[in-house]
């Protein structure tokens, strides 16, 4: 494989597979935050933050992490000034105490921070901005979580860079297809990427336990498991979900995420990880089955960007879902119709927002790319002219990226209306 290409996608690889503690959209929020009080220097009397509907959406109905089970933007961008360290990024609120939470309520219920909406702008946009008297410090970030572009302190610029600067948009993720990915897959020195799958493998399998073990959010692992048994398809949706179950609802422990997500990351890797413990593959063979669900969960959402109307958890089980086709010894041409087949069925699950009902998008996405694996390794696939389908994988892939990035642009609006109640829906 062409060396410059083998390094970027161990670089994407590097990249991406970051732990993150919590929704990573109220966790940007208090990474922001945190990172203005830093730079203020001192409490400040008050905190203005202005976000993106997208981030907006995602905050709403999650719990956030380490507040004792409270939700909503007030309390991340709060606790973020109160507790959260700057320098831990994605694991922000690693340190918060129960002092800081006590706090974190009473400044809550005494109107410290104030929200609006910023139009215009990114789908992933947070401006932070502390006061205390006639001091101010304000924090930016844009297309990335943790992508500061601007840092203005008492009307002086900090520091400013182009939103095209994130180490996520040097990385050429254009260069991503299903071919090469399955030959990287097929020869990559599992050295040069074992310590990032593994800690995906070690997080994300004990945010899964604790899922399974315990009663968080709707319990959807849970249930699949009491109700449908424990055969190898429904365990693998279950870990999945379980993830999720524990980290919408403020569980905090740190999860590797994919795309900038959380539930990404758990959907791209646990349904993996329990297929290669029933095939008995392997760690090496489990390894490189991480790559190819990995990589091709990133591929769909290049088309899509972070944040959208278009479920996440449909390109990550998709991901899975190719994984396991090649973990079963399936062709090339097997492994794009497990894709094709799993994003002609799901492929239009709306994303309102980062909240309990996740885990059950993630379930329905999982149990799709299981269906779409056994319909490929018996040379069963929707043609091309079907819908959105095209002549191959990565054009199919393509044509969904844009019905999700374009074509959904005005669902996402609509959805945002409704879940802040701009929307009257007797009216209509």
């Amino acid at each position: 494989m062409d060396k410059m290409l083998y390094d970027n996608y161990v670089n994407i690889l590097h990249s991406e597979l970051i732990p993150a503690l919590g929704c990573t959209e109220p966790i940007a929020l208090a990474y922001a935050a945190a990172k203005a009080r830093e730079v203020l220097g001192q409490f400040p009397d008050c905190i203005k933050v202005c976000c993106s509907g997208n981030i907006i959406k995602n905050v709403k109905g999650v719990t956030v992490p380490c507040s004792g089970g409270l939700k909503g933007i007030d309390v991340a961008a709060t606790l973020g000034v109160v507790g959260g360290n700057a320098a831990d990024a994605l694991q922000v609120l690693q340190g918060v105490t129960d002092e800081d939470r006590a706090k974190t309520v009473e400044l809550v219920q005494k109107g410290f921070c104030d929200c609006t909406l910023k139009e215009g702008v990114a789908n992933l946009y947070i401006e932070a901005r502390v006061e205390k008297g006639q001091e101010y410090a304000e924090v930016t970030i844009v297309n990335a979580h943790t992508n500061i572009t601007r840092i203005v302190k008492n009307g002086q610029v900090l520091e400013e860079h182009p939103d095209d600067t994130t180490v996520e948009n040097k990385l050429d993720k254009s260069k991503l297809n299903v071919h090469d990915i399955i030959e990287f897959a097929n020869t990559v020195n599992l050295e040069d990427v074992r310590d990032v799958l593994q800690r995906q493998i070690d997080c994300n399998s004990a945010i899964s336990d604790e899922g399974l073990k315990n009663p968080w959010g709707a319990q959807v692992g849970r249930t699949l498991l009491e109700t449908y048994g424990d055969d190898i398809k429904i365990r693998a949706r279950a870990r999945a979900a379980a993830g999720s179950d524990a980290r919408m609802s403020g569980c905090a422990l740190p999860v590797v995420i994919n795309s900038g997500s959380g539930n990404q990351g758990m959907t791209a890797s646990l349904p993996v990880i329990e297929y290669a413990k029933e095939l008995q593959v392997g760690e090496e063979k489990m390894l490189r089955a991480l790559v190819v669900s990995n990589l091709i969960a990133l591929e769909q959402k290049k088309y899509i960007g972070s944040l959208s109307a278009y479920c996440g958890a449909v390109c990550a089980g998709c991901g899975a879902g190719a994984a396991i086709t090649y973990m079963c010894g399936g062709t090339m041409q097997e492994i794009e119709d497990t894709i094709i087949n799993t994003i002609a069925n799901v492929g239009g699950i709306v994303c309102d927002g980062a909240k309990p009902s996740c885990a059950a998008k993630i379930a329905a996405s999982v149990e799709a790319a299981i269906l779409a694996h056994h319909m490929a390794m018996k040379n069963r696939v929707f043609a091309c002219g079907e819908g959105l389908v095209q002549e191959n994988a990565d054009a199919t892939i393509k044509s969904l990226g844009y019905v999700g990035r374009v074509g959904m642009k005005q669902t996402d609006i609509e959805i945002l209306n409704i879940m802040i109640g701009k929307t009257e829906l007797n009216a209509h």
